[in-house]
């Protein structure tokens, strides 16, 4: 008993620990960390009494999701698949897990955000970061050099959560790329309008894609004075303007990452510009920019991009930022990132943006890198972050209290007296044959009022109700849960009557 009192006294000491690190918002791994000494002792306090103690919780960074929240996901991923089919993709799949080499120095810094898996049996493996190196590694492996392709699966990154804003370790992407040696910029713009229509249809709010160029960056940095080996780096840095003041970010450049002042002076005077192809224009005639090659070329492709843009009716949701670096390594020409924009709050503001919704680029080199002979396959896609668009969707549903049905069920057989089970068995027999969505309620003899109750909870819009008159007369007596008007309707004319009636559009949310 000394033994267990012991324990429990350091169990109240380390929840006290844990309480007062939260209070001095300590860094998450502190916390965490002492969070699972705590759980390590409450579990040997479980030990002691002959069964094991243990939490209910998900891993950090990941959650479960309810009827009602996989209903909204399922109309947001039905959005998505529609606009890539309509542009003629083919679907693909790829393991949840790569060899650690597949994905090694393929994301520049966030390679430290890469889950490692154990040594099972001599290969070392890691779970996928994204969609693409595994798309490309596909490539590569298949000797494939032409495909318009989406994927729809998980992805991992030991990051730091942020659930409330759709920032989670395990996660949706929705990536769409066209593989292929083709004209310049014109799967590059279709990518473009690809994702403006799909944030278009699921109607959450007025959004902005930023573009911009890796050549024009890397030109930008040569002709500021960025030595070549800080390219990487630097680019990281101006890749969090979005989040962070030009001033912290020069910060960081100079005092982190060494940068001498007058060159971060020189970077800042570019990257908080943006435009249109105006600005595209201006930096063509810019006197040291038109001097780089890279940044040319970049310039040239961008002008060509926003001829393109304009002919598909998107130009005004495109702007192009100089300060869009999209930290990953294997993007070659064009990037291109969706923010969802906060409508300003006073007369003449700019709009804010919320956060990220939508990115993608150019990545002609990923390919290369998996094949023996280095041959390149040119490719661009897209991937629409989707656990930040469910995020947004779920709180506009919470704050409007709408009711979303997490079922598809368009009529419910019922009965009006009792013994009549058998006859609704076989009536919605007939309906699953006939490809109706149809339920019963699981008991001989339920109540009608029961029935019509269970209609009204789960939103089934029409009873099939079944009574001795009915069987006599060969009917089947239809009511409308919403009006309660009731009809007669002739068996053998049920299935259409039912098709009729039910034949509505699905609402996106």
């Amino acid at each position: 008993m000394a033994d267990r009192a012991a324990l429990e006294e350091l169990v109240r000491l380390q929840g006290a620990h844990v309480r007062g690190l939260k209070e001095q918002k300590a860094s998450a791994e502190q916390i965490e960390e002492e969070v699972t000494k705590l759980l390590k002792l409450k579990a040997q306090l479980g030990q002691d009494e002959g069964k094991q103690k243990f939490v209910l919780k998900t891993p950090k960074g990941t959650r479960d999701y309810s009827p009602r929240q996989m209903a909204v996901r399922e109309k947001v991923f039905d959005v998505i698949i529609r606009c890539f089919k309509r542009h003629g993709a083919e679907v693909i799949d790829t393991p949840v897990f790569e060899l650690k080499e597949t994905l090694t120095g393929k994301y520049g810094e966030d390679s430290k955000l890469i889950y490692d898996l154990k040594d099972q049996g001599g290969e070392l493996l890691s779970l996928r970061y994204d969609l693409t190196v595994p798309f490309a590694r596909y490539l590569a492996m298949n000797k494939l050099t032409n495909i318009k392709r989406y994927h729809i699966a998980k992805v991992y990154r030991r990051d730091n959560p942020a659930m409330t804003r759709g920032r989670y370790r395990e996660f949706y992407q929705c990536d769409f790329d066209i593989a292929g040696q083709f004209d310049p910029m014109i799967p590059d713009a279709e990518c473009l309008k690809i994702m403006c229509e799909i944030l278009s249809s699921l109607q959450i709010g007025n959004f902005l894609v930023k573009v911009n160029d890796r050549r024009i960056l890397d030109g930008m940095f040569a002709v500021c004075g960025v030595p070549d080996s800080k390219f990487r780096t630097i680019c990281s840095s101006v890749d969090k303007l979005d989040k962070v003041s030009w001033e912290e970010v020069k910060n960081e450049m100079v005092g982190e990452k060494g940068l001498a002042p007058e060159v971060a002076d020189r970077i800042g005077d570019y990257v908080q510009q943006h435009g249109g192809v105006s600005l595209v224009e201006q930096l063509l005639q810019d006197p040291k920019l038109s001097q780089n090659k890279q940044a040319l070329e970049g310039l040239g492709d961008l002008k060509l991009l926003f001829e393109y843009l304009i002919l598909f009716g998107i130009d005004d949701k495109i702007s192009f930022d100089l300060s869009l670096a999209r930290g990953l390594d294997y993007y070659t020409g064009v990037i291109y990132e969706a923010v969802l924009l906060q409508m300003p709050t006073q007369a003449g503001e700019e709009p804010l943006g919320v956060g990220s919704i939508a990115a993608g680029g150019r990545y002609d080199g990923l390919v290369g890198m998996f094949d023996p002979k280095g041959r390149k396959v040119p490719c661009v896609g897209l991937s629409i972050g989707v656990e930040r668009i469910f995020s947004i969707v779920e709180q506009r549903l919470e704050a409007s209290e709408e009711k979303v049905r997490t079922t598809e069920t368009q009529v419910l057989v019922a009965s009006a007296q009792k013994k009549l089970l058998e006859e609704r068995l076989k009536l919605v027999s007939e309906l699953w044959d006939a490809g109706i969505k149809a339920e019963l309620l699981y008991k001989k003899n339920p109540k009608l009022l029961n029935q019509l109750q269970y209609c009204e909870e789960a939103g089934i819009p029409l009873v099939a109700i079944i009574g001795e008159q009915e069987l006599k007369d060969g009917v089947i007596k239809l009511r409308s849960v919403a009006s309660r008007e009731e009809v007669d309707v002739r068996r053998e004319d049920l299935v259409e009557e039912i098709r009729r009636r039910t034949n509505q559009p699905l609402s996106i949310c």
